[in-house]
């Protein structure tokens, strides 16, 4: 396939063009300054010279607190960037493939949220989030949404990859204890990306790590045990000591009713992933695809 990958430079941008590469795809990886999503005029250009089979999405403004302050910046990455896409996908008959936030859901919810449940965003980038959704799927009906959460891996700044390196440095670590959500490894995400590029069956998807889920405590707590880092180093605190800009769900754990019935076999689970990230992250090297 031919596939163009925007937002390439961030955590899930690079592992989408490494596993796509790697299986033999022909990747163009387009970072904000290659390519900024909002610019319809840029986007189309570039789509029609390029005329690739797939465009993954993976540009977003994912600063869930800065969105809160500057709705109209989080409404242009998050919901104009996608829709501008899915037009350029339309006009040359790529399927669109877009990420999405299990933000969307309000939290309120016990157990697992699956496409059945009705979206409720509290925040600001919540709501833009589930627009870009929105518009990508009105605007071109050859659309993908896939919605993960706690989302960490190789290269980005994510909880995982901060709170594991300042705890070896001997800090005291934060970790929110009544939060729930489905960790998700990066590179699983990106190659189950490239699975549904195969199958191309338009709709909304929820990719996430197996098992249960967890708290961002649960998280920390797997990641230094597997680690062996010192568990007297993490603080169990409350969402609502933290006094955050913007609201988060309590709980936002992802189940997928699709995957299974279109034959897909469950995604690895979340605490072997974990011992994955931790076992290669540092012989990780993504291909320099990005221009």
């Amino acid at each position: 396939m031919k596939t163009i990958v925007t937002g390439a430079a961030g955590l899930v941008g690079r592992a989408v063009v490494s596993s796509f590469t790697t299986r033999g795809d022909d990747v163009m990886g387009l970072d904000h300054k290659a390519l900024d999503i909002s610019d319809e005029s840029a986007v189309r250009a570039t789509v029609a010279s390029q005329s690739p089979d797939v465009i993954v999405n993976c540009a977003a403004w994912t600063d869930v607190d800065g969105c809160e302050f500057d709705r109209g910046h989080a409404m242009q990455a998050n919901a104009l960037g996608p829709e501008v896409l899915a037009l350029a996908c339309r006009k040359v008959g790529a399927l669109f493939i877009t990420i999405s936030t299990d933000y969307v859901f309000d939290g309120e919810k016990e157990g697992f949220y699956t496409q059945r449940d009705q979206p409720n965003p509290r925040s600001v980038y919540a709501e833009s989030k589930l627009e870009g959704e929105h518009r990508a799927q009105i605007s071109w009906a050859r659309t993908i949404v896939v919605r993960s959460g706690y989302i960490y891996g190789a290269g980005g700044t994510n909880f995982l990859s901060t709170f594991v390196g300042r705890a070896q440095q001997g800090e005291r670590v934060k970790v929110i204890n009544d939060s729930f959500g489905t960790p998700t490894y990066a590179p699983h995400l990106a190659d189950r990306l490239h699975r549904l590029a195969e199958l191309d069956l338009p709709g909304v998807y929820h990719i996430v790590n197996a098992g249960e889920g967890a708290s961002f405590a649960q998280f920390a707590e797997s990641a230094f045990e597997i680690t062996g880092l010192d568990p007297q180093l993490l603080e169990n605190v409350s969402v609502a000591s933290l006094a955050r800009p913007a609201p988060r769900p309590r709980n936002s754990r992802l189940g997928c009713l699709l995957s299974e019935a279109i034959g897909l076999e469950p995604m690895p689970y979340w605490r072997d992933a974990i011992r994955e990230f931790v076992t290669e992250t540092a012989a990780a090297s993504y291909p320099q695809a990005v221009i």
